[in-house]
């Protein structure tokens, strides 16, 4: 977990595409919302792994969300509920709960529908947030944390150089 962290630092500072860890951002809010006692989280959590994107800022974002998830769910609730029950959609919805496969998604329980919907429509949002983080990362508080003396005792501490240096040979 330290080694991923490290590498989501470096990811940071270094010539990445600010694009990539900002999808990861976005994928890890996406996920780390919904409910993940159905097959469809699993199913979204496999198929973005395979997304090019900063996978270490996709797992942190994907557990800093699912920390916050509980206290949304009354909207994700009523967001949820209100789709479902949009009476062109019904005939739709009955016809995917006979296949048997899609079932095993929850996609009629209000609370995953809901959290999957308001996902979608914050990830275009939180790209952007995740693009500005990390520009002021690059530019202000990289900058700002060398200067401080508290990053200088740190770093000189054995345990941070042992996992800079594992972190370095790849």
């Amino acid at each position: 977990m330290i080694k991923a962290i490290a590498k989501l630092f470096k990811a940071l500072n270094a010539n990445v595409n600010p694009g990539e860890i900002a999808h990861a951002f976005s994928c890890g809010i996406l996920l780390g919302l919904m409910p993940k006692n159905n097959v469809f989280w699993y199913l979204l959590f496999i198929f973005i792994l395979f997304i090019r994107i900063n996978k270490p800022m996709y797992l942190l974002m994907t557990l800093l969300s699912s920390a916050f998830a509980p206290f949304l769910d009354g909207l994700f609730d009523t967001v949820g509920y209100a789709f479902l029950t949009i009476p062109s959609l019904s005939d739709f919805f009955g016809q995917l709960f006979e296949i048997p496969f899609v079932a095993f998604t929850k996609f009629n329980n209000s609370v995953v529908m809901g959290s999957f919907l308001c996902g979608l429509v914050f990830y275009i949002p939180a790209y952007f947030i995740g693009r500005l983080f990390v520009f002021l990362w690059r530019k202000y508080i990289t900058a700002f944390m060398r200067r401080t003396k508290i990053t200088k005792v740190i770093a000189k501490l054995p345990l941070v150089s042992k996992i800079a240096s594992l972190v370095g040979d790849e």
